[in-house]
């Protein structure tokens, strides 16, 4: 069965094409600068092949119509028609309350995924936007939205809602939905794998650290809590975004600095983070290489960030009530050991120790805990187009 996976962002297009009998990349690519001068794409294929073209690509429907040449392309093309692509599935950040898994799209779905935008509007437009686009040139093909708010949706009240008047979540339903769901189910399903045992009998703590940084408990197979909220804002620090302060503080140095409500939500959002403490770079690398040259601020942006994770691992813990295993996962979990290691230290109470030689890997599964440790420390290399071929898959069969 052949699954076409589509990540459409406001500009650019991503795609994976996927043998889901072996589970192999055909092709993968990017559609970039969508209504932009100088659009391209950029085409991979699993033999090797390798093409980029400029392409005026003024729509996503362009951008659609320009991906499907190149996959039967006689240069790179990996598949011989069209008619072999068995199902799309869409990654959609917002299904809001209505989805707590995927969805086939029909016309009430894709009604409930527009009325979501108002909750993601950097994201479900043109989240929506690729799926018309699949929908107009794929015609007949199945389209499945992966939610990544949908793993979340099994939290309770008692950890979803904020202590605000109630008539604020009957009205706009704001309460906390978290997200990087498909990220948090697959690796916590990886996680059950490597440890031989079924996912509902382990207590586990997903942490998905990169540029947007987000921590869930994962309690026998079901989310219990998670950092991020009613927005991608809240929770840890991250590359630019503020993470979790005292919402006291917005009005104050609003009324400080005389700034709008869009300059705040953009120095929340863009200019805090490690690169608000340490001045240098959202990049996590460029912090490290900072920090040997003996920047102190550099030093401190990582020492808040690893402590945050590192505190919001104890309290999950406990929430749950045990831990069988903590994962790291995404750009920084996968391949910074130093930050794994600033995390790790200080949580030996909890039968946490980790072997630093195995710790020093970058990008591969392995179990990098110390053989005597009681929680196992696993690193995880993210796949959500995989999981998100793997629920196309599953739904349309």
């Amino acid at each position: 069965m052949i699954i076409l996976v589509v990540n459409a962002g406001s500009s650019s297009l991503k795609y994976q094409l996927f043998d889901m009998d072996k589970e192999l990349v055909l092709a993968k690519g990017l559609c970039d600068r969508i209504g932009i001068n100088g659009s391209l794409i950029k085409h991979n294929t699993h033999d090797g092949r390798s093409v980029i073209r400029e392409i005026e690509m003024k729509s996503h429907q362009d951008a659609i119509e320009a991906l499907m040449k190149v996959l039967v392309d006689e240069e790179c093309g990996v598949i011989k028609d069209l008619s072999e692509i068995s199902a799309v599935g869409h990654r959609v950040v917002h299904g809001g309350e209505k989805f707590f898994k995927s969805a086939i799209i029909d016309d009430e779905v894709m009604k409930t995924i527009e009325e979501c935008a108002e909750l993601a509007p950097l994201h479900n437009p043109p989240n929506i936007t690729g799926i018309k686009a699949c929908q107009q040139v794929l015609r007949g093909i199945p389209q499945v939205a992966v939610f990544d708010t949908a793993f979340h949706q099994t939290m309770h009240k008692k950890a979803y809602l904020y202590a605000l008047p109630y008539e604020y979540y009957e009205k706009y339903k704001i309460r906390k939905f978290g997200f990087h769901g498909t990220s948090h189910k697959y690796v916590s399903e990886r996680a059950a794998a490597m440890l031989s045992k079924p996912l509902d009998q382990l207590k586990i703590v997903t942490c998905h650290l990169g540029n947007g940084s987000s921590i869930a408990a994962v309690d026998c197979g079901k989310v219990i809590d998670t950092s991020m909220g009613f927005t991608p804002l809240d929770g840890l620090p991250m590359g630019t975004r503020c993470g979790t302060i005292d919402p006291a503080l917005v009005t104050y140095i609003m009324n400080k600095e005389g700034l709008t409500a869009e300059e705040m939500d953009y120095i929340m959002n863009k200019k805090s983070g490690v690169l608000g403490i340490s001045g240098v770079s959202s990049d996590f690398r460029d912090l490290d290489e900072a920090v040997e040259q003996g920047n102190e601020r550099a030093k401190l942006a990582l020492e808040i960030f690893a402590y945050h994770v590192r505190k919001l691992i104890g309290s999950y813990a406990f929430a749950m009530g045990g831990l069988d295993a903590i994962v790291f996962t995404a750009g920084i979990g996968e391949n910074n050991g130093v930050i794994r290691s600033m995390v790790c230290k200080g949580l030996e109470y909890f039968g946490i120790s980790i072997d630093e030689e195995k710790n020093s890997v970058r990008g591969r599964e392995i179990d990098i805990s110390n053989g005597n440790a009681r929680v196992r420390v696993l690193v995880i290399p993210t796949n959500e187009e995989l999981a998100i071929a793997k629920e196309t898959m599953k739904l349309i069969s």
